[in-house]
């Protein structure tokens, strides 16, 4: 019975490789039948048919092939290796690490990076991943502390991509279009230069299939069979950085493919390491011609309808979220019991202090700052002219920081998650999401057109995090990682968009550093009568704030509507976020960090938490919008990217605080 089982499923194997060939194969015949072709009218037009076919529509073909298989061969190495179903090169950072160092290397210096760009590539790679690896290293490599530190630090990397690309203008704006993943050729030689590394790679993996074999053990075992553990761990992680890399260095990001394609080679039946690095190549290069040649047919005028590597990114959040029942691992992120910490004894008192911190830091900024000659306090006549442009987008930030706050505080509650906030759990990306839709459906909206759309897709987004959640009991680490997927997916739609190269994708980018420059009256009436509107019902709901992070059973059994608090609550975060990221971009990370200063102060009842939560949100993104201002004056880092930077590393420390036991 048991061989006939293994003989059945052995030949059931090639069927999902047959079908993929067989979709590859209709895809490619329809788009060379359908092309557009120069009309045949003399000898001239007959090789220039011929010069788009031979150099333009096959090496992109056959550039399809090798990239997805090198991806395919980097993700099934980086999972063997760290015993980790979910490790490619978008969830470890290493994509972002490499575009990172390749926008630095670009915008210092272009006529460099065409000598060194792979240079550049693999070590803003392996870079990321040795942080992501560090953090994650007292865990044991723990799988969901992995993701979360890729997370980070993809979040960080990002970040600083963002900014080096608004610093450079326009030019810096095609580096972020190329960082999409275009497969678009005109030559053979992106075929000629990845080709041997493909070969090299797959020679390198073939000679690593015993030692990939033991690492599937434990630690203890794989010792005990005197494999040089740390080495050789390190060494296949190499091996995949610079797979991924090279392939990043030529076409761009390709998002999520070496996490598809391993996981449906599985899926498929391949379960040996062998069988695994010779089908999860040839699955991810099926998979990326498939999806390339889609994206050409449906394109207009065989225009590509999007890059590939954002189309790419597309099944990466599905996939991932179809992942997550796979993905075992022991809690990385626990509440604290309410005595870890201080309790203020006088919390009103405190309350006071903080709003008065918060005024004397609200006239620092607008009155302190520096000029050519130095810095000065702008007072008097100087102050009045000064206000119209300091107030209001001093108002903005301080608002805009409240209500990412209040939505973290509401997400923290709800859930019972101590890292919960609008960015993490991909609310901010589905507000995002929201925006790329009304930018794609109605061109240019207006601001209250696009403050809808971002509300609505925040709230899609919380509640499709909050039904998949709630199968795992709001299990921390799986929410997380539910939030990541769908973040994922949202800004796989925003990238389609914003590498479109036109305005609309500039007010996207523009979107995406939060910056505050254009930031006016209506922007600041919009920020302040949304949070007065948006928190003042917050403190008649402190019941449902004080039952609901006790648990579904415990609220169900004090009479508490479980559905229908959460379903308020979800609207009031939602709502907050879209307002907020529409005034300061998604990137901030102040929903995460304001509650945690409010509990690491000693507020411990659910409305001083709220209040104490809403003076530091405000105080954090005051703050970061002075500095983002004078650190690098006269120019200016957009404060949303600038907050970024700064809870970034807050949240490096928090995790690994958190996974140390502290």
């Amino acid at each position: 019975m048991v061989s006939r089982a293994r003989l059945s499923r052995s030949a059931s194997m090639p069927v999902p490789g047959l079908i993929l060939a067989a979709l590859c194969i209709a895809a490619f015949a329809l788009l060379v039948v359908t092309r557009p072709e120069v009309p045949h009218g003399d000898a001239g037009a007959a090789m220039l048919n011929s010069v788009l076919l031979w150099d333009g529509i096959m090496p992109r073909a056959v550039l399809a092939l090798i990239t997805g298989a090198a991806l395919g061969l980097s993700g099934t190495l980086l999972q063997r290796v760290l015993r980790n179903p979910i490790a490619d090169a978008s969830t470890l950072g290493i994509a972002s690490g490499a575009e990172l160092a390749m926008t630095a290397a670009m915008s210092v210096s272009p006529l460099l990076i065409g000598l060194s760009r792979e240079v550049a590539a693999f070590g803003g790679g392996l870079a990321a991943v040795t942080i992501v690896l560090a953090l994650s290293w007292r865990r044991g490599l723990d799988p969901v502390s992995v993701a979360l530190s890729g997370m980070i630090v993809s979040l960080i990397a990002s970040a600083l991509s963002v900014t080096l690309i608004l610093a450079r203008g326009e030019y810096a704006m095609s580096i972020y279009i190329w960082g999409a993943g275009s497969l678009s050729q005109q030559d053979w030689n992106g075929v000629v230069s990845l080709a041997p590394r493909l070969v090299l790679g797959f020679i390198a993996a073939l000679l690593l299939v015993r030692p990939l074999r033991i690492l599937a053990l434990d630690d203890g075992g794989a010792r005990s069979l005197g494999l040089a553990l740390h080495s050789t761990r390190l060494g296949i992680v190499a091996l995949a950085v610079w797979l991924a890399a090279s392939v990043t260095s030529e076409v761009g990001i390709i998002g999520f493919l070496g996490l598809a394609a391993p996981a449906i080679a599985r899926l498929a039946g391949a379960r040996g390491t062998d069988r695994l690095i010779v089908t999860a190549p040839l699955t991810g290069a099926g998979l990326l011609f498939l999806t390339d040649c889609l994206t050409q047919i449906l394109g207009p005028g065989f225009t590509d309808l999007v890059p590939t590597g954002a189309a790419t990114a597309l099944l990466g959040g599905p996939l991932l979220l179809f992942l997550l029942p796979r993905i075992h691992s022991v809690s990385v992120v626990a509440a604290r019991p309410a005595g870890a910490s201080k309790r203020l004894v006088k919390p009103l008192q405190a309350l006071a202090i903080l709003l008065i911190a918060l005024s004397l830091l609200f006239a620092l900024v607008l009155t302190v700052g520096p000029a050519d000659d130095g810095w000065h306090v702008a007072t008097g006549a100087l102050l009045i002219d000064l206000l119209p442009f300091r107030l209001p987008r001093t108002t903005v930030a301080a608002a805009a920081g409240a209500m990412l706050a209040a939505a973290g505080f509401l997400m923290q509650r709800m859930t019972g998650n101590p890292i919960a906030s609008p960015e993490v759990l991909g609310v901010s990306g589905g507000a995002g999401a929201g925006l790329t839709v009304a930018l794609f459906l109605f061109g240019f909206p207006s601001p209250a057109i696009m403050l809808m759309a971002m509300a609505i897709g925040a709230l899609a987004a919380f509640l499709a995090m909050i039904t998949i959640s709630a199968r795992a009991q709001f299990s921390p680490e799986r929410m997380l990682l539910a939030g990541v997927g769908i973040s994922a997916f949202a800004m796989a739609v925003v990238t389609m968009v914003l590498a479109q190269g036109d305005m609309r994708g500039y007010i996207l980018l523009t979107w995406l550093s939060g910056s505050t420059n254009r930031a006016g009256a209506f922007e600041a009436w919009t920020a302040v009568i949304s949070l007065v509107a948006l928190t003042a019902p917050l403190p008649f709901l402190s019941r449902w704030l004080t039952i609901l992070p006790l648990g579904t059973g415990l609220s169900r059994a004090v009479g508490l509507p479980v559905g229908a608090s959460r379903l308020v609550l979800a609207i009031f975060a939602a709502l907050m976020t879209a307002i907020a990221s529409f005034l300061v971009g998604p990137l901030s990370l102040t929903g995460l960090i304001a509650p945690h200063l409010a509990r690491l102060a000693g507020f411990r009842a659910p409305g001083h938490q709220l209040a104490a939560s809403l003076i530091f949100g405000a105080g954090v993104l005051t703050a970061a919008d002075w500095l983002s201002r004078v650190v690098i004056y006269p120019y200016q880092v957009p404060v949303g990217l600038f907050a970024a930077l700064i809870g970034g590393p807050y949240l490096i420390w928090l995790l690994s605080r958190r996974s140390a036991g502290e």
